[in-house]
């Protein structure tokens, strides 16, 4: 967070140097903050309209609903709201600001497709994402990541239409380039350090959800069978992509079997189903 804080400053300062004006930077710094406050307090309702969940009722969905009441006893934290995605698609996400405002949220798909074990696994790793605090961590990291591109749009746009900064001296030419090439190249580092943090969070809720249950090998079969039957979520979101226990976009069928390159790994927002399965399993 604090690094996306110095991006945002550092943009802020490119612009304000380029155009010669420091009320850029002065509102880069401001709206920077506005949108975090929006994120901090309405970000589990902005998701949860993207997605199309609806509020589970506990007599339409009493399995679920108690599953959740019981995991969350066992762990310690406050029942989180529970919502269902009418979505064929098996998936879930948690969200919300803290411990005391989180909500998790099941595609109807993922309740037809898995056992009570394996359901206990995902409602354990979602569970799992609210006790590390990844649900605010992850939605400020989408603000940050937007008003960085946000930026640099901004910038690389407005560049067309010629700046007011003194680029006729040695040093205000080498400022611009320099500024140029960053304004360019910090939309794509923005976007692989949130991948390689959603990649991480993940790895460690599943640890975590395993550790909830104490059966490791339910979260395992789940996440296999998610794999298995896995199809592109009708409402995707590039978004909120990473929020999801499975890869929204995922493509199912012979492409799965491919090995996953290292390249490829770098703009994944999940890492690959098999090396969280294996790690599940003590596999290497």
């Amino acid at each position: 967070m604090t690094m996306f804080l110095v991006v945002i400053i550092t943009l802020g300062y490119f612009l304000s140097y380029y155009y010669g004006s420091p009320n850029i930077l002065y509102v880069a710094v401001i709206f920077s903050i506005g949108m975090n406050f929006v994120s901090y307090w309405f970000s589990d309702r902005i998701v949860l309209s993207i997605s199309g969940a609806k509020e589970a009722k506990k007599e339409e969905y009493y399995d679920l609903y108690t599953l959740v009441e019981n995991l969350s006893i066992t762990t310690g934290l406050p029942m989180p709201k529970v919502y269902v995605i009418p979505d064929p698609a098996p998936n879930a996400f948690a969200t919300g600001r803290n411990e005391k405002h989180a909500t998790i949220a099941f595609t109807t798909g993922i309740l037809q497709i898995l056992n009570k074990a394996e359901l206990e696994g995902v409602i354990a790793h979602e569970l799992a994402h609210v006790k590390n605090k990844d649900i605010l961590l992850q939605s400020v990291i989408v603000v940050l990541v937007g008003l960085v591109t946000l930026l640099a749009d901004i910038f690389i746009r407005s560049t067309l239409w010629g700046g007011r900064g003194d680029r006729d001296s040695k040093l205000g030419g080498i400022m611009m380039i320099v500024g140029i090439v960053l304004l360019i190249l910090s939309p794509i580092i923005a976007t692989l350090i949130q991948l390689a943090i959603s990649r991480k969070r993940e790895f460690l809720a599943d640890a975590t959800g395993a550790l909830m249950t104490r059966y490791p090998e339910g979260l395992a079969s789940a996440l296999t069978k998610i794999s298995q039957n896995a199809q592109p979520l009708a409402k995707a979101n590039h978004a909120t992509a990473h929020l999801f226990i499975s890869d929204p976009y995922t493509e199912s069928g012979e492409k799965k079997k491919k090995k996953i390159g290292f390249f490829h790994k770098l703009f994944l927002t999940h890492p690959p189903m098999e090396e969280r399965v294996a790690a599940l399993l003590n596999k290497k």
